[in-house]
């Protein structure tokens, strides 16, 4: 399965321990996207269009009505970077 460059930046995200937040309205459609890093940052890189697609390969899961993880197929489509910290 190839991934974009896009998908790898969101997937890398998540799997150092960010999620991805959602707001909905009374119909149950989504409203806001807003994808959180490990540290409590926002980063603004995750569209609709995006999440929509990574949802739809089952590279992330909500769980519980929680916020949106990376799954295990996700773990294993990421490549490895190197983290700069």
């Amino acid at each position: 399965m190839d991934i974009s460059k896009a998908e790898q930046r969101v997937l890398h995200l998540l799997a150092q321990g960010g999620f991805i937040l959602l707001e909905k309205d009374d119909e149950g459609r989504i409203i806001k996207y807003e994808t959180v890093t490990r540290d409590g940052w926002y980063w603004g890189g995750c569209s609709p269009h995006l999440f929509r697609k990574l949802k739809y390969k089952r590279l992330i899961a909500s769980r519980n009505s929680g916020p949106y993880r990376i799954t295990q197929l996700g773990l294993r489509r990421v490549r490895a970077q190197l983290d700069n910290r």
